[in-house]
């Protein structure tokens, strides 16, 4: 890396660390704009990528998006152009060198308009790209990240600085290596947009049987072309995608209320609780009751640590 990326990397990593008093995740005065601080190495963590641009300034973490692994670290960044379920883990952290990374979310409509307002030339349509990827971070993108940080030291100018400077850091990412795949999230007809509103329509209603013609009719493709693009764009199967939410919002429930695995199956739409027992074993290696037990014992010692 060159000795400008290690000093605003220096920059930014005081900047997370003031406005990260513990570990977690942390809001901040910027709506789009989020802190992350991990003091030690953690579990997986289950959850959904909104379309966000990810940037680590100290520390590693991996993702797991179905099969694919991204792994990377400072100097490096991931973005997802479509709302994705994965797993992710941070993997070095450290008391002394804790995780730091900062995450900015971006919309379709913020996408399409950079492209309007830019030279950036927009290919024809093309096949489905994966809607995750790691690039290097350059210097451009960088400081354009940093400006719009440090706005966090002059609030009044967030209203007016905040759109422009995010604006900014998009059109960096469209003219990186991966541009391709994040335009095509905003152009209309394209297959990652088709795409894109079959992902909503299942995040909507992960919780009932839909029939595959309702989501042939959404992405206007024929079946075969929609479980080819879908499974560019997530790694997965339309399936295998609201079986993901469903675990997911299933473990959520079973560590937010006081509820038996049984009651939790039928209301995230399994008919079965003992198929829905098998596949929350296979994703999250134990059975629902012995894993949420595990989680609040690990979460409790680390409370009292």
């Amino acid at each position: 890396m060159s000795e400008c990326i290690y000093k605003q990397q220096d920059e930014l990593a005081k900047l997370i660390e003031r406005n990260s008093e513990q570990d977690g995740v942390h809001i901040t005065a910027i709506p789009s704009l989020f802190f992350i601080s991990e003091s030690h190495v953690t579990e997986p963590v289950y959850g959904v990528y909104k379309p966000s641009l990810c940037i680590i300034v100290q520390g590693e973490k991996e993702v797991l998006l179905a099969q694919d692994r991204f792994r990377y670290g400072p100097g490096d960044y991931i973005v997802a152009s479509v709302n994705l379920p994965i797993t992710g883990q941070v993997i070095e952290a450290s008391s002394d060198a804790p995780y730091l990374a900062l995450k900015i979310e971006f919309t379709p409509s913020q996408i399409l308009e950079v492209l309007s307002a830019s030279k950036i030339r927009v290919g024809p349509k093309k096949d489905a790209k994966r809607a995750m990827f790691v690039s290097k971070t350059e210097p451009s993108l960088l400081d354009a990240v940093v400006r719009l940080a440090h706005l966090l030291d002059n609030p009044e100018d967030i209203p007016v600085l905040a759109l422009l400077f995010t604006k900014e850091i998009l059109y960096r990412l469209l003219q990186g290596p991966n541009g391709g795949a994040l335009e095509q999230m905003a152009i209309e007809g394209s297959y990652t947009y088709r795409i894109g509103g079959v992902i909503e329509h299942i995040m909507k209603n992960f919780d009932r049987t839909f029939r595959i013609e309702e989501l042939v009719e959404i992405a206007n493709m024929s079946v075969s072309s929609l479980h080819r693009h879908f499974k560019d764009v997530t790694a997965m199967s339309p399936i295998q995608f609201q079986k993901q939410l469903r675990l997911q919002e299933a473990r959520r429930l079973l560590l937010s209320e006081s509820t038996d695995a049984a009651d939790v199956a039928f209301r995230v739409g399994y008919e079965s609780p003992s198929q829905f027992s098998r596949e929350y074993s296979r994703m999250f290696g134990f059975p629902p009751r012995e894993d949420i037990k595990r989680l609040r014992e690990k979460y409790d010692q680390r409370i009292n640590v």
